[in-house]
């Protein structure tokens, strides 16, 4: 599997210069994006690789940070760092008078040992929770940050002409440490206020394809942890004791019920997984207890509570007719990724352009989750997935997103600059004073 991604890895470098071509635009504008890309997308290679390089993980991004900021600034950009610990804003100020956009992007990588074999291979070690561990762009997010600063690149050579503002969100910590939030309480979405925000993630699709869809995008992500308590006693005398094993193993099953059996999927998905389960020490041995912990994933808030309920409820009757213990905690994560109708529909003919014939779709949910949400409280907001499977492939054999083997085409990435800097242009258009 190494070998034949480095293989398609140089071929993919070798068409990029045909990947970030599509039909030719009519609108001035668009004329321009895609003229200026075409001096840009050295650039953003070798940034995505740099960066790839080079991980670092959640509110460690310094590198990453300083980078990004250092190009900002030679832009002439007004440029905010830190903002939530480790993240950059950039402000352009077009010009001519309008409203203001916010682009995103996240910074942060995984303690993932890389196996892809490439030239750029992160062979970065570091500590993580109290071990020795590998860190890797696994989620991809090395594109995310090229793609953006490529994009700030693009627009600022058009700022005479760029009807309002454009603000370059480069966020901390999306792997579930809270980034989003910190940079909105160090005031990201302020002074200049957004009226929308676009953001997008690669994941294992069609090579350049552009997938979303109105309404619940993304998961809500819970954390769920079980405390199954027993009584330990010999493994040759179970009727001597209270087994958690055996209850946890009950409750295992009881929980995958709620999913098939008590709530209307027909309404939404829902998903409950446990990933871990640590309970004894030796084989002939009852443990006193078991933990349990796992994900739940949803894409309603009434569905959500329903489903925290019904969790409690099952772990801790099965328990106690066994006559052991169950204590339940749910750990609230992020929030569904909500795409605005309105706002997508509206820019659903920019995003068609932007992926070419055949490259835009709207998808089912997706039970992955992002924190991308959080920005999106108050002001409207479109996220997409970028496909970035190699072209020939079969995206679903392709490792997915957090895999030591995750691998994004760079093919992909000038559909990227071009989604978000014309969702940028035309939504400013669009929003903006009569032209």
């Amino acid at each position: 599997m190494p070998t034949r991604l480095f293989l398609l890895f140089l071929l993919a470098a070798s068409a990029l210069p045909l990947a970030a071509q599509t039909r030719p635009a009519t609108d001035p504008l668009a004329r321009e994006i895609e003229t200026r890309m075409t001096d840009v997308m050295p650039k953003v290679i070798a940034w995505r690789r740099d960066i790839h390089q080079h991980p670092e993980l959640s509110f460690e991004e310094t590198r990453t940070a300083a980078l990004v900021a250092a190009h900002l600034r030679a832009l002439g950009l007004e440029v905010q760092a830190p903002v939530g610990k480790t993240g950059v804003v950039g402000i352009l100020r077009g010009g001519r008078p309008g409203p203001v956009v916010a682009l995103r992007a996240d910074m942060d990588a995984l303690p993932v040992t890389e196996q892809v074999d490439l030239p750029f291979k992160s062979t970065v070690r570091t500590m993580y929770n109290g071990s020795e561990v590998g860190v890797m762009h696994a989620c991809g997010h090395d594109n995310h940050v090229a793609i953006l600063m490529g994009v700030a690149e693009v627009l600022t050579g058009m700022k005479p002409r760029i009807p309002g503002t454009v603000k370059f969100i480069f966020q901390p910590a999306e792997e579930g440490l809270g980034g989003a939030k910190a940079m909105i309480a160090d005031g990201a979405l302020e002074n200049p206020r957004p009226s929308a925000i676009f953001g997008l993630h690669v994941f294992p699709g069609e090579l350049g394809s552009i997938s979303t869809r109105p309404g619940g995008l993304l998961a809500a992500a819970d954390g769920l942890n079980i405390i199954v308590k027993g009584r330990q006693t010999h493994g040759s005398a179970p009727w001597s004791g209270v087994d958690p094993i055996i209850v946890s193993a009950q409750i295992l099953l009881g929980l995958q019920t709620i999913a098939s059996r008590q709530i209307n999927v027909t309404a939404a998905p829902g998903v409950i997984t446990v990933g871990m389960i640590q309970g004894g020490n030796r084989g002939n041995i009852i443990p006193d207890s078991v933990v349990m912990v796992g994900t739940i994933r949803t894409f309603d808030a009434a569905m959500r509570a329903e489903i925290h309920t019904r969790i409690k409820r099952t772990a801790e009757s099965i328990a106690h007719s066994a006559g052991a213990t169950a204590e339940v905690s749910i750990a609230t994560g992020g929030l569904i990724t909500q795409n605005d109708a309105t706002l997508l529909d509206q820019m659903t003919p920019t995003l068609q352009r932007s992926a070419g014939n055949g490259g835009f779709r709207i998808v089912n949910p997706i039970t992955g989750s992002e924190d991308f949400p959080e920005f999106t409280r108050d002001i409207p907001g479109v996220f997409f997935m970028l496909g970035g499977s190699p072209t020939g492939s079969d995206p679903a054999t392709q490792p997915a997103n957090h895999s030591p083997l995750f691998f994004v085409d760079e093919g992909a990435l000038p559909t990227g600059v071009r989604a978000l800097a014309n969702l940028a242009v035309d939504y400013l258009r669009k929003s903006g004073v009569a032209q």
